[in-house]
Order: C-alpha cells, then sequence, then structure tokens
C-alpha cells in the first residue's frame, strides 16, 4: 500500500455503502482524488441487502450497476477494502490519517472463478445474509460485489483447508502470507459515511427476539425474499420450514422508547408497508396469505403517502392500532401469539401469526463522539455540523435516520462540503 498518494487536496470518504459511493463519486467527477475506505470485503452497504426499494418497488440492483460502473471508470478514486480508520489527527486543511488494512489472502490475479470454494468443505456464518444461512469459508460475498474477488475466512488459515484452496486455484491468487497492514495518509477533508446498523431486537425482552424462532427483523425478512437470499425467495417460517401465510409486522420496535432509541428511526413505517406487499407477491390475490401492521402511527410523509394509500386499500393487510405489549409462543403450532389492546375501541387481542418481524430501529454504526474531536454528536450518536472547527462532515444515515432517497442528497450535500475545504487548500497553495 506504499504507492498510495494522498495529499491535503484529497477527499478521504470512510464508508462504501450508497451514501460512501454517491459522495466518493460526486467529489471525484468534480475532478477531486478520493480515498474511499470501506470496512467489509466489497461495497455496496445495505441497500445491497434489500429485495426492493420503497414506493417503486423495484431492485436496487440497477441503480448499484450504474454507480459500480461509474466506479470502475474513474481514476481518482482509490478503493481500500476490509480497512478501518483507526485515528484522524489535525484540522481543516491537514488531517493525518491512519487506516488499518485486514488480509483477503486473495490477491488481484482473482478471476472469481470459484475453484477456491468449491475446495473447502469448511462452512461460516454468511453476514450479508444476517447469519441466517451458511457459506464456504472462501467466498465471494454476493453475486455483484465489487471488487469481484474471494474472500478467504481467516478461520482456516493454517489449516489444510487454507492449502486446499491454495492448490485450487490456476492463477496464484491465493496468498496466504497476507498480514494485517496500517497506512498513514494525508487528507483535506473526510466524508464519514458509515451508515446504520439495526438495533439489537434481543434488548427488546417482551418480543423474545432471542428466544422465539419465528420472530425475526425486518432487515431477515427482506434477505427472505431475495432468491439469493437464505431461503431462496420463499417465505419460510425458521422453527420448521412452514410456508409463512399470516404474518404479524410490529412497528416502533426499540425506537421512540426511553428504554432502547429514543428517535424516530424514519424508515420503518415504509419499510412494514413495502414488506406488507411482499405477501401477495408470493402467493397471488386469490390465496388467504394476510398481513397485519401493529402501529402507534404511520409516518409516510410526502411522496410515500400515495404508497401508504395503496397498502390500505389492499385487502389482504390490517392495521392493528397498538403498542404490542408482548409476544408469547404456542408450543403446539409454533405460531406467535401478540398480546395488547387495540387503542381503536380498547379490545384486548391475543392474535396468532405464522411469523413475526419487527421494525428494527435505526442507529449509526459508529458514533460521531467516537471518531475524531471536534466532531459532535446529537443524543442518539449521529454526527452534528459543528461549524468552521472540523472538516469531517456526515452523509447519509452516519448524520441521521434516512431512507435511501435522502442518504444520497446528504452525500451529495458532504461532497459539496468536502470540495469547498479542498478548493480552499488548493487557492491558499497557489
Amino acid at each position: 500500500m506504499t504507492d498510495m498518494v494522498a495529499t491535503n487536496e484529497t477527499i478521504l470518504v470512510v464508508g462504501g455503502g450508497i451514501s460512501g459511493l454517491t459522495a466518493a463519486l460526486e467529489a471525484a467527477e468534480c475532478g477531486k482524488d478520493v480515498v474511499l475506505v470501506e470496512k467489509n470485503p466489497s461495497v455496496g452497504g445495505r441497500v445491497s441487502q434489500l429485495y426492493k426499494y420503497f414506493p417503486k418497488l423495484c431492485r436496487p440492483t440497477c441503480g448499484q450497476e450504474i454507480n459500480l460502473r461509474r466506479l470502475k471508470a474513474n481514476r481518482r478514486i482509490r478503493l481500500l477494502t476490509m480497512a478501518e480508520v483507526t485515528n484522524i489527527k489535525g484540522a481543516p486543511g491537514d488531517y493525518d490519517v491512519s487506516i488499518s488494512v485486514r488480509p483477503r489472502y486473495v490477491n488481484e490475479n482473482c478471476t472469481a472463478c470459484g475453484a477456491c470454494s468449491e475446495a473447502t468443505s469448511v462452512e461460516i456464518d454468511d453476514p450479508f445474509n444476517y447469519n441466517m444461512k451458511k457459506t464456504k469459508a472462501a467466498y465471494l460475498p454476493y453475486n455483484m460485489a465489487y471488487p469481484q474477488r474471494y474472500v478467504v475466512d481467516p478461520s482456516i488459515i493454517g489449516t489444510e483447508e487454507a492449502d486446499k484452496v491454495k492448490a485450487a486455484c490456476k492463477y496464484d491468487a491465493i496468498d496466504l502470507d497476507m498480514q494485517d497492514r496500517t497506512m498513514e495518509i494525508k487528507v483535506g477533508a473526510v466524508i464519514w459515511a458509515t451508515g446504520w446498523q439495526p438495533y439489537d431486537a434481543a434488548k427488546i425482552q417482551p418480543y423474545g427476539y432471542d428466544r422465539y424462532a419465528n420472530v425475526i427483523t425486518s432487515v431477515e425478512f427482506e434477505r427472505m425474499m431475495d432468491p439469493f437470499g437464505p431461503t431462496g425467495g420463499k417465505l419460510l417460517r425458521p422453527s420448521d420450514g412452514k410456508e409463512v401465510k399470516n404474518v404479524a409486522f410490529i412497528q416502533c420496535a426499540g425506537s421512540r422508547d426511553r428504554n432502547h432509541l429514543t428517535h424516530c428511526s424514519r424508515i420503518c413505517c415504509m419499510a412494514s408497508l413495502k414488506q406488507s406487499t411482499y405477501i401477495g407477491e408470493q402467493y397471488g390475490d386469490g390465496a388467504d396469505a394476510k398481513a397485519t401492521i401493529y402501529y402507534i402511527d404511520i409516518r409516510a410523509i410526502d411522496r410515500f403517502e400515495d404508497f401508504y394509500q395503496k397498502v390500505q386499500a389492499d385487502e389482504k393487510v390490517h392495521f392493528v392500532k397498538s403498542k404490542v405489549a408482548n409476544i408469547t409462543e404456542d408450543r403446539d403450532t409454533g405460531d406467535v401469539v401478540l398480546h395488547g389492546v387495540n387503542t381503536e375501541g380498547y379490545h384486548r387481542y391475543d392474535n396468532a401469526h405464522d411469523l413475526c418481524v419487527l421494525a428494527i430501529g435505526m442507529q449509526p454504526s459508529v458514533r460521531a463522539d467516537e471518531i475524531a474531536e471536534n466532531v459532535a454528536a446529537d443524543a442518539s450518536g449521529f454526527i452534528q455540523m459543528n461549524g468552521a472547527d472540523t472538516a469531517i462532515f456526515g452523509a447519509g444515515c452516519a448524520a441521521n435516520a434516512l431512507d435511501v432517497n435522502r442518504a444520497v442528497q446528504s452525500a451529495t450535500a458532504a461532497a459539496l462540503r468536502a470540495i469547498q475545504v479542498v478548493n480552499r487548500v488548493s487557492s491558499a497553495e497557489a
């Protein structure tokens, strides 16, 4: 990595999800040199794990393919995967940054032929599918992964399985001697786009996520619908593989709650409305399948109101205005039973469902106050703008709980701020 040249006119983008990609591309296409750092083996972030966007219900692969094409064509972007920023020191226009790079054990000779994966019998949890299935210890993160290179899991390094993987490669792409490395670079501005992580559903004890197999999260449900996901695109119960035809969605699972996340995560209502349409898609209009959404209030803002009304008109989707009190399990059937009070009429209910999906809250993957000095955090840990004391700018869900559209807008704004900083550096040195 000693061949990297970065100066105080370079922009560092941390995070290669939809926000980080957008910011890096916008800056580079304006003529700025960019270092893009992603901690995972490939770019794409959580958007790449979606089945569909709302409200158009289109697959994210189209927009992702366009961004990857732009990324591959732009020589001003230097991409570092399996890398994390460990330290940032300095001031606007003059930052010294330390980056730790983990070994992939696969070099650029890789053609993604898959021979290494076929050579090993060892399986590991698949993080792309939220550990709902296994993948080989030599793996491609997902079909559209970029870089299109395999990864060898460190758990087999030093074993006979690693030797099998190396022997299977015809292109001398397996390098079992790769080591952790540290880089030191200088940049003029930083765009922090490390995105969000789902709130830990196990902490919401009354809902039994860690006790009942048929209570899952909204991000896990999204992967179930994907043809390349853990169930091959079929709605099957985790407990017994039974077809799911009676689904409950619980809103504000861990959000707007002083015991968990106090903020509204903004995307959860629309995510559940979107996912309720998957039931009809899976079984067709004539089937007896149904979805029930348990909600405090539905927050569908701007153009999403039309989508909300469309879902309301769907006879397969039912709404119960209630904060679910707790969930139990029917041991004979494996069904989950939701208990609470419908506040429209104040009727108590004990409703059984095949599957319960928790619309889980969003929290920043990295708290703002852990990034560097002079980076301010709000009460939830998202990055706050802090005047002229810093040129570390939050983008996307590092700055707020946002849907994809607003995350892209946020990233474009962050790129503009970073460009202004390095332009001032360039003018001062001219």
